[in-house]
């Protein structure tokens, strides 16, 4: 073996054992590999960083930046609408949940889809009194699938793609994948919503850890204004208890002419004018504005609180805060700072005074709405500690058709041949922040940095292994175990080995060494690469047996209380089912 396969053997070897024992960042150590190849001279210097230039790279950025857009754009409210309700059943909850999810993934990078989705699935689970684990990793699996869908669905789409490229001339199509895909993703998701879910092990103790953290955060008493035209004038306030438990919320008073109405005035008239005095979570108070089409309290007098670059911050008062011992009036919040104290939580202890009027102590938490350049300053300046683990933003929810109709406009010039995808999908970019549905300042906070550290150092190191004839090397031995099969059984083993590695280790990571490989199997084969390729893009997607394989198994991990072992359970015959149907559909749409 030539020295430099040896070096970048033994070096992958370390890289695959850090990135398996996870003490240290994946990022981390992608980087210092590159580094070290570097010194060492197997990845030449000026090589060294073209993996941060290279294409795959910054489409994944892009469709990071997107998704942050679409959510921005009030899509979960939405969703919400259709997923939560106390009277389906948990079958028929997974059922559409998981549909939604594949649905989402295949227009939106998945782990965001995941992220739209779980707030949501949470909410359920609370309203129907039941753990969240036995719908969370349903919703994880099926986001993972609807991935497969398209180009944009999950990374290891789009860096096939670029080996395509690379090796034909041409990459992979937006739509290409979908054959296979949609037949992977419909046999997955079916299983999971029949038979999957119940696999999964009966939670012990009274609550997951995602409950516990969520019982530590008490509702806000917050008051919302009910504008003229709202479809709630003229019903009684207890004809929105139905709404406001579809919110996870209650109505607890209504304020007329300054003045609260006595007890909960629950036969009381809504009309225009009036203030509704909420008690719910931040999520809640502004699904059910939304819903209602009420509006904040100095909404109608102030340009900075029309919901355009707003956020929601939590501050907790320390003793001897500025603002203890007086109220958001006393220190001009609004009128002076453009800053409204929406809610206030008090131990969970309800009061009677107007919001606003309501003197605060040491131990409160305020619910602040305002622009997002301001909020950290007036925290400051109140004496406020923001729960910065905790990110709010308000919906845009004018805005939703516009950013959906322009991606759907960028997919369709890309799709046609029109624009190159990647400029397609940087001018939505740019439309995007100059529309102000992603605030410029939220464009690099969109991007998950090491993911991009991971993909831009890892991308060098397996071309080094290329050139230097590493990957030749480990498609000549797949190639021999499996000799006197066929091409179809060369297959299906790299697509049981890439499906392994992906299982201990980032599938990013995992299809920037697979892809090579593929290629050179064809090429010794005499066949077609595509087959290889489409066979690693699933394989690669497909982690189910570790929380991880993928993102999206390590988010639900804390929220629904698994354990490492938990996720074989199902995740083991689901991926004996993708590569079954999977194998079938590539020899049929890529023959060799």
């Amino acid at each position: 073996m030539p020295s430099d396969q040896f070096i970048l053997f033994s070096l992958l070897v370390v890289v695959f054992a850090l990135l398996i024992h996870g003490r240290f960042r994946y990022d981390l150590v992608a980087f210092t590999a590159l580094v070290v190849a570097m010194i060492l001279g197997v990845v030449p210097h000026e090589k060294a960083f073209d993996g941060f230039g290279h294409e795959a790279t910054i489409i994944i950025a892009l469709v990071l930046v997107i998704s942050r857009g679409l959510s921005n754009s009030g899509a979960i409210d939405l969703i919400g609408s259709l997923v939560i309700d106390k009277s389906r059943s948990l079958a028929a909850h997974i059922g559409i949940t998981s549909i939604v999810a594949a649905g989402l993934s295949a227009v939106m990078n998945n782990v965001a889809a995941l992220a739209l989705l779980m707030p949501v699935d949470l909410k359920a689970a609370d309203k129907a009194k039941r753990s969240p684990a036995l719908s969370l990793m349903p919703l994880s699996f099926a986001s993972i699938l609807g991935g497969l869908v398209t180009l944009i669905g999950t990374p290891p789409n789009i860096i096939i793609a670029s080996f395509r490229q690379k090796a034909l001339g041409e990459p992979f199509g937006m739509f290409d994948f979908s054959p296979v895909g949609v037949v992977a993703a419909a046999a997955g998701v079916l299983f999971i919503m029949t038979l999957g879910w119940r696999l999964i092990p009966t939670p012990s103790g009274d609550k997951s850890a995602g409950q516990k953290l969520r019982s530590e955060i008490k509702n806000y008493i917050a008051e919302v204004r009910v504008p003229e035209g709202a479809e709630c004038i003229g019903k009684l306030v207890r004809d929105l208890d139905e709404q406001g438990e579809d919110n996870a919320l209650a109505v607890i008073g209504l304020v007329r002419r300054g003045k609260r109405l006595p007890g909960r005035a629950r036969l009381a008239d809504i009309r225009a004018g009036d203030i509704l005095v909420l008690e719910a979570d931040a999520d809640a108070i502004d699904s059910f504005v939304g819903a209602l089409k009420l509006e904040y309290i100095g909404a109608e007098k102030h340009e900075s609180l029309t919901g355009e670059g707003q956020s929601l911050m939590e501050v907790v008062i320390p003793p001897g805060a500025a603002i203890e011992g007086r109220s958001a009036l006393d220190m001009r919040l609004m009128y002076r700072h453009g800053i409204l104290l929406l809610g206030v939580s008090r131990q969970g202890r309800r009061f009677h005074d107007r919001v606003r009027k309501l003197r605060i102590r040491a131990g409160d938490v305020l619910l602040l709405l305002g622009p997002n350049e301001r909020l950290p300053e007036i925290a400051d300046w109140i004496g406020g500690l923001p729960l910065r683990e905790r990110e709010l933003h308000v919906a845009q929810r004018q805005k939703a058709g516009l950013a959906v109709g322009l991606f759907a406009a960028a997919i369709a010039l890309a799709s046609l041949g029109i624009l190159h995808l990647p400029a397609a999908l940087a001018a939505v970019c740019v439309l995007f922040v100059l529309t102000n549905i992603v605030p410029l300042r939220d464009i690099y906070t969109s991007i998950e940095w090491p993911v991009i550290v991971l993909l831009g150092s890892m991308i060098p190191i397996g071309a080094a292994l290329e050139s230097s004839g590493g990957t030749a090397l480990i498609a000549s031995n797949i190639v021999h175990l499996a000799a006197g099969y066929g091409p179809m059984i060369v297959l299906t083993l790299l697509m049981i080995v890439t499906m392994t590695l992906s299982d201990v280790l980032n599938n990013t990571a995992t299809t920037v060494i697979a892809a090579p490989i593929a290629i050179d199997i064809a090429n010794r084969l005499h066949v077609s690469p595509d087959p290889f390729l489409m066979a690693v893009a699933i394989a690669a997607s497909c982690a189910f047996l570790t929380p991880i394989g993928h993102k999206n198994n390590t988010l639900i991990m804390g929220p629904g209380g698994y354990k490492f072992g938990d996720y074989w359970r199902m995740g083991l015959p689901l991926e004996i089912l993708v590569i079954a149907v999977s194998i079938p559909m590539i020899m049929w749409i890529w023959p060799f």
